[in-house]
């Protein structure tokens, strides 16, 4: 798949706020999320509620204009709920945002719900093979992240305003991979961070 760093003017979007949702209590025990609609956690909150309060000073700092932004979110219940802290932050409206099927979290499949720990245990070649290549690896009815990019690069294309984005570590990982280059071996193993975001200006990335 192509780098969108090498294209930034026509496929990169320009102005681009990346957050985590935050915790949720299967984050905390190292379980496997993927598509099961977890709620946050009191950390959570707490990390939305820091987020949401860092992006009002960027804003405020950077001379930028939030009604600028589209505000969109994936349709998981973590982040429909750090997405409206967030907005209560920035004194929006709970609903002023757009849900967007694509910013669904990679799927594990029947991992979902499990540590790596716990699959080990009972499917170690599967786990083994995984840790060989996590770009490629398809767990059990799931998805790989390499099959994870091409519908996230597909939104990406879409993005042609400045937009503040509330998703998942999966998602997040791909799209930051893609914007700065990183390798694909690479891209599976960057950190998502629930207490911090990323903000891109259409050529460098920066964390806030």
């Amino acid at each position: 798949m192509s780098d969108l760093s090498g294209d930034t003017g026509s496929v990169a979007p320009p102005h681009l706020i990346f957050i985590r949702h935050g915790e949720t209590d299967w984050n905390a025990e190292g379980r496997m999320q993927g598509h099961r609609d977890i709620e946050l956690n009191d950390k959570g909150r707490a990390q939305a509620r820091r987020n949401g309060k860092a992006l009002k000073a960027h804003v405020e700092t950077a001379g930028l204009a939030l009604e600028d932004f589209h505000f969109a979110a994936s349709p998981m219940l973590r982040t429909l709920e750090t997405m409206r802290i967030v907005c209560e932050e920035l004194g929006r409206g709970p609903g002023d945002f757009t849900v967007d099927e694509r910013l669904r979290e990679i799927t594990f499949g029947t991992w979902e719900g499990h540590t790596i720990p716990e699959l080990r245990a009972h499917s170690p070649e599967l786990v083994a093979r995984r840790k060989a290549d996590k770009w490629g690896f398809v767990p059990p009815e799931g998805e790989s992240y390499k099959m994870l990019a091409g519908r996230i690069e597909a939104w990406l294309a879409t993005v042609t305003q400045p937009t503040v984005v509330v998703s998942h570590g999966g998602v997040m990982r791909v799209v930051r991979g893609r914007l700065t280059g990183v390798a694909e071996a690479e891209i599976p193993s960057l950190d998502t961070p629930q207490d911090e975001f990323f903000v891109w200006n259409g050529s460098q990335l920066d964390w806030v």
